[in-house]
């Protein structure tokens, strides 16, 4: 349908542009609002030109003082909309609305004249001047009164602007037209019915103003109509009574409350104002205050549960009529409860120190606890923390006892530092805590207690006399006198070079106790040498450690203390005569200090013909002795000594040109630092072989027949034959011994090397160290002799610390291994020997390795032992 009549109107403007054209100037007409790019007219064509002529003449617009909204194509040479049309922006309420153009034609230049006409289309709705009107008529106005309105106009010309007027229905008013004159209509508002204020204040209208135009275009304008009334209504509550909760946490100027009293009246009349009134109790003004316009209640002060729950009071409205009237209400307002008070606990008795011997129930404190709240907020719940030994039983309402429920012990707990805590049941809860200090008092309940319960002290022979061995040390946890520890000696056993050493009975050495050796310091515990110490005087002193406290009653701990000597090397080796029975030098002859022996000519090399005899009264490596030939030296020496043995053997056979007799020095050393020594006089008479026998066999008796002395000899059968026996039995004598030296050779060569000498059953450790500990048992003790001297029993094992090997049988099971040595058979030509007793072997692990003087180093796993 638009395209039809947008078609027919084209069609009309192109007739008028041609028929301008033949006047001399072109006309074209646009409707307002068409699109850009909207054809207008072809004006190269209206004016003659060829196809293409309109471009190269350059054909165009020439801008005018008004804005046209339209421009001519270079290429097609038409006149086209270029921007918005707008009939009236450009004319106004101007009819017709006409635009003048000019166009301008180069080579040769020309100018046309164009006129464009904009023609009106209903655009434009009807436009009041305000949207809403308020309108105000007496509630007493009568019928028929008229109330003039303002109308409406419409930018748009002709038909379009020509206007119609409705108004929405209503009982009360009517609308009616005016003619002002033949163009303008005035509404009128005309009254029907009379007007109620109170039954309705305000009428709502809308006036509708409609154009002429297909379609028709309208606009509105809202009437409000507001009735004015007189003061004949008192105000009104909507409540009688308002009733109001409020926390009592609620914060200074917190709105209670908001009153509304209402007038039916208007203007002043309807004002109301507020007032409060008749506080229950008084103190209520002080916390209330009243907005006289607003009627709001705010709170002016802070509100206590406690102390007030409930505040009544009156409100009156009142309003600004001629006489005034006024309406009244009443506030109940409830203060409601809340958690803002923290339980309360007091301590009302305390009684401390307790003592660590309390008895369960004892009653350590009593407390008090109340919260001022109420309901939930006010119940609390009590408890100690820590807990510990402590715990609260509830005695009367709001009271408590601290009671005992476990055992105390000082020495693990002296002070107990505890918190009754308190809290209540609001939410959030709240709480109180109320620290105390308990203090446990002491009871002596603990015996002193040594670290070790055997300790083992070593100490050097020859010390000084108040010289410190050792510092004991006896704990006691009590406090005060209860902890306060003095030392005393008890009496024990003692070992000695010529007694047995205990196992804890009493004993002495030559009636000597062991308080004249050492002593203990009463309150330091330093044990101290009362004087020098002997080693061969004793070796072993065990005794008792007393420790006692000052508690009432006193209690006492004991430790045993197992005090080693070591020994020092302050005694040199001493010769020992000769005992018969042996070929041992020992005939001492008429020359003080020499010592004599027989050899006769042709012996072999090798030969023993004498044996030098010396013990050392100290042990160990002080007492292991060797022997040396002094004199003469060199390899013209016509004998030599054994290293160990002292044996004196020839270093090759004898012959009569080496003379009647020889005179020997041998010097004999022990291993101590400092090395201590003796010197021993040798004399060996070279004689003939049945004299050497004879002097063999007369060697029985302390002393030689002088005539044997001086080289006289016997002759007869008898003397044969004694010679021949003796010499038998000194033949099967040396071959005995050099059997038994190859089967300990053997022994000694393939034995295993990590074995020590010792028996079975426990060491008593002496002195620990990171490697080891030397011990010391009785039943570790050997007899160990040179020649017929005096026994020693000081063999000492060096046993280390570390823990036997995994799988190693107890000492105590471990089989007594058969006998290293027998004792020796007797040899005509050579001293007794002492039969030493079954050395069992026991598997040590490796430790520090020790010397012997003179010998390689051994390891103490290697069975490393001292003795002479």
């Amino acid at each position: 349908m638009g395209e039809c009549l947008w078609g027919a109107v084209l069609r009309v403007v192109a007739v008028q542009a041609a028929w301008a054209l033949c006047w001399g100037q072109v006309r074209y007409s646009v409707p307002e609002e068409a699109k850009a790019g909207t054809v207008v007219g072809r004006v190269a064509q209206d004016l003659g030109l060829e196809a293409g002529e309109a471009e190269a003449r350059r054909l165009r617009l020439v801008p005018g003082g008004r804005r046209a909204s339209v421009e001519v194509s270079g290429a097609s040479g038409a006149l086209v909309v270029s921007s918005r049309l707008d009939r009236e922006e450009l004319c106004g309420k101007s009819a017709p609305c006409a635009l003048r153009l000019e166009v301008l034609l180069e080579r040769p230049l020309r100018v046309f004249h164009v006129e464009l006409e904009v023609t009106d289309i209903n655009d434009n709705a009807p436009i009041f001047p305000a949207a809403r009107k308020n309108i105000s008529i007496a509630e007493l106005s009568v019928v028929g009164s008229r109330f003039p309105l303002e109308g409406a106009s419409d930018a748009d010309i002709g038909a379009n602007a020509q206007l119609s007027y409705t108004l929405s229905p209503n009982e009360h008013f009517s609308l009616d037209l005016q003619k002002s004159n033949e163009r303008n209509i005035v509404p009128e508002l005309v009254l029907r019915k009379p007007l109620d204020r109170e039954t309705m204040p305000v009428h709502r209208l809308l006036l509708t103003a409609s154009d002429g135009g297909r379609p028709s275009l309208t606009g509105t304008m809202e009437l409000v109509i507001s009735v004015l009334d007189a003061n004949d209504n008192a105000p009104q509550f909507n409540q009688s009574v308002y009733k109001v909760q409020l926390p009592e946490n609620a914060s200074v100027g917190t709105l209670v409350a908001r009153v509304n009293a209402t007038d039916a009246d208007e203007g002043s009349n309807s004002e109301v104002t507020y007032t409060a009134t008749s506080f229950i109790p008084p103190s209520g003004r002080d916390v209330i205050s009243m907005n006289p316009k607003t009627g709001e209640i705010h709170l002016t002060g802070a509100l206590d549960f406690e102390e007030v729950s409930i505040f009544d009071f009156r409100i009156e409205a009142r309003d600004q009529g001629t006489p005034p009237l006024s309406g009244h209400c009443s506030v109940e307002l409830e203060v409601l409860d809340v958690n803002d008070n923290a339980p309360e606990v007091r301590v009302t008795s305390l009684s401390v120190p307790v003592p660590e011997d309390a008895s369960l129930g004892t009653v350590v404190a009593l407390l008090s606890v109340w919260d001022r709240d109420s309901g939930s907020n006010g119940r609390v719940r009590c408890w100690v923390w820590p807990s510990g030994p402590f715990v609260l039983e509830a005695t009367l309402s709001g009271s408590y006892s601290l009671v005992l429920r476990e055992l105390l012990d000082r020495e693990r707990v002296s002070e107990y530092e505890v918190e009754v805590r308190a809290e209540d049941g609001g939410s959030p809860s709240l709480g109180a805590r109320v620290g105390l200090r308990v203090p446990v008092s002491d009871v002596n309940d603990n015996a002193p207690s040594f670290a070790q319960a055997v300790y083992t002290v070593l100490a050097r022979e020859n010390n000084l006399a108040g010289a410190e061995l050792a510092r004991l040390w006896a704990r006691d946890p009590d406090g005060a006198g209860n902890g306060r520890v003095s030392y005393s000696l008890w009496e024990g056993a003692l070992g000695g070079g010529s007694g047995s050493w205990g196992s804890g009975t009493s004993g002495s050495v030559g009636g000597v106790a062991a308080s004249s050796y050492v002593s203990v310091e009463a309150e330091s515990g330093v044990l101290r040498a009362l004087r020098p110490l002997d080693y061969e005087e004793v070796q072993v002193l065990q005794f008792e450690v007393r420790a006692v406290d000052a508690g009432e009653p006193s209690l006492c701990g004991n430790a045993t203390v197992q005090l080693f000597v070591v020994d020092e090397n302050d005694n040199a080796p001493a010769l020992l005569p000769a005992a018969g029975g042996g070929s041992e030098a020992g005939s001492v002859s008429g020359e003080a200090g020499t010592l004599w022996a027989w050899a006769s000519w042709g012996s072999p090399s090798g030969q023993v013909v004498a044996k030098i005899r010396a013990v050392d009264a100290d042990s160990g490596y002080n007492a292991w002795l060797r022997y040396e030939l002094w004199e003469p030296r060199g390899k013209s020496a016509l004998f030599r000594v054994g290293l160990y043995s002292g044996e004196v053997s020839t270093a090759r056979a004898l012959e009569e040109a080496d003379g009647p007799r020889q005179r020997l020095v041998i010097v004999v050393r022990d291993h101590g630092e400092p090395a201590r020594s003796a010197t021993a006089t040798l004399s060996v008479s070279l004689v003939e072989g049945g004299e050497a026998a004879l002097a063999a066999a007369a060697g029985s008796s302390s002393l030689l027949p002088r005539s044997l002395a001086g080289g006289e000899s016997g002759s007869g059968p008898a003397a044969a034959a004694a010679t021949n026996v003796w010499l038998v039995v000194a033949i099967c004598g040396v071959s005995s011994l050099f059997l038994l030296a190859v089967v300990l050779y053997g022994a000694s060569r393939w034995a295993p090397r990590a074995a020590v000498l010792s028996g079975p059953g426990p060491t008593t450790l002496v002195c620990a160290s990171e490697v080891g500990s030397w011990s010391y048992s009785q039943r570790h003790s050997r007899s160990l002799c040179v020649a017929d001297g005096a026994a020693k029993s000081d063999l000492m094992v060096f046993s280390p610390n570390f823990p036997p090997p995994p799988g190693a049988a107890a000492k105590d099971t471990q089989p007594e291994p058969p006998a290293l040595l027998d004792t020796v058979s007797d040899n005509p030509l050579l001293s007794s020997t002492c039969s030493l007793l079954p050395l069992p072997l026991l598997s040590r692990p490796l430790g520090r390795p020790c010397r012997a003087p003179g010998s390689a180093p051994l390891a103490c796993g290697s069975g490393c032992f001292t003795g002479a």
